[in-house]
């Protein structure tokens, strides 16, 4: 199971200085061979490399860093054509689409770098690094992390790691290639409904309110409109100063919300079972003032964050499609768009069963996630002889 971990750099001035130089030398070098790969059709990385790799050497680049340019620019250009194919950029012929696919992918200049460990050594116990950039290898580069953080480092480091630059402070990003235990026989399925009113309500009785969240992203967007129709130099220092603090919280609140559902999971020695809501955006029609609620919603990130966190703790995880979940009993199964009052509120037209919509939702998906678990594993009837 591979997961990342991000490590603060704190280089010198020099230091500084040469990494900032080295991370605009080689995202300007993506930026020319993106434009090579736009105008032979993006070949393959192989016949690429025959294009570009003199041109790379002899910009400053050393032979790891030009490899990783390369690699970096065909990656950029598969990861296009994948949102093409998913109609993640609109549908054919519209004009977002048509001006995404007309023009080379550019770079930013603080955009990250791949570094393998031919380039980038790191010394756990001085707690430094060495690292190439364009000004030769840097030595005895400090960096940063919790005790936690660097144990993983220690044990677990594989692979290539990312160098960034985010608002004049680098990072190391670095991969941890962590062993997967094997998942356990689930006594049953903690059912996971996911909303924007409760974030996630669970089948155990657990409900995350998402009042504190959606207020905190209220003031946020009001606070930004105020800046930009102030437009002043020092309003527009304190937009960039508070850039990605939405995202950041969002992020911790549902790093809590995971924690909490996989450690119940764990503890009752029950699977996960979660909506499947790829693709809801498109879907769902809503009024213009709901748009934004919608689209701030981070279920997706919360989906990761759990299924990330289950598999480290050896819980099985089941996706189950949410199709009139919220619309059938959980007593007695019976569906009818009329059981759903209103938000909160679910009452069975058949049966007379009262009950929170969400909890009643939850329940639904925990047992169609035993349906979905039990379909899924090998069959114990013994062969025919």
């Amino acid at each position: 199971m591979k997961i990342v971990t991000q490590v603060k750099l704190m280089p010198e001035a020099g230091q500084a200085a040469a990494l900032r130089s080295t991370l605009r030398t080689v995202n300007e070098a993506a930026c020319w061979v993106s434009v090579v790969a736009f105008e032979r059709g993006v070949p393959r990385e192989y016949e690429l490399r025959k294009h570009t790799y003199g041109e790379l050497k002899a910009r400053g680049l050393g032979a790891q860093a030009a490899q990783h340019v390369i690699k970096k620019t065909c990656d950029a250009y598969t990861a296009l054509k994948a949102n093409l194919r998913a109609g993640s950029l609109g549908k054919p012929g519209s004009k977002r689409r048509v001006r995404v696919a007309a023009k080379p992918i550019v770079f930013r200049p603080e955009a990250a770098q791949p570094y393998d460990d031919r380039c980038l050594s790191w010394q756990y116990d001085a707690g430094t690094v060495s690292i190439w950039t364009t000004a030769g290898r840097l030595r005895n580069v400090r960096f940063a992390c919790s005790p936690d953080a660097l144990k993983m480092l220690r044990e677990h480091r594989k692979g290539e790691s990312d160098l960034i630059e985010r608002d004049g402070v680098f990072y190391l990003i670095a991969v941890l290639d962590i062993p997967e235990p094997e998942a356990y026989e689930p006594a049953g399925f903690v059912g996971v409904d996911l909303g924007i009113v409760n974030i996630a309500t669970t089948s155990t009785g657990y409900r995350a309110a998402g009042r504190g969240l959606n207020r905190h992203r209220k003031r946020q967007l009001a606070l930004r409109k105020k800046l930009q129709a102030k437009g002043t130099k020092s309003a527009k220092r304190l937009l960039k100063k508070r850039s990605r603090k939405e995202a950041r919280h969002t992020a911790n609140v549902n790093h809590s919300i995971s924690k909490t559902i996989v450690t119940t999971a764990e503890r009752t020695g029950h699977g996960i079972a979660l909506e499947d809501l790829t693709g809801i955006r498109g879907r769902v029609r809503l009024r213009k003032d709901q748009r934004t609620s919608l689209h701030s919603w981070s279920f997706q990130q919360l989906g990761q964050y759990i299924e990330y966190k289950a598999k480290r703790a050896g819980v099985p995880l089941v996706y189950v499609d949410p199709a009139y979940t919220s619309r059938q009993c959980s007593e007695c199964g019976h569906i009818d768009r009329k059981n759903r009052v209103d938000q909160a509120t679910f009452a069975c037209r058949a049966c007379g069963f009262l009950s929170h919509a969400d909890d009643n939702a939850s329940h639904n998906l925990a047992r169609k996630g035993e349906t979905v678990w039990t379909a899924g594993r090998e069959s114990r009837v013994p062969a025919t002889p």
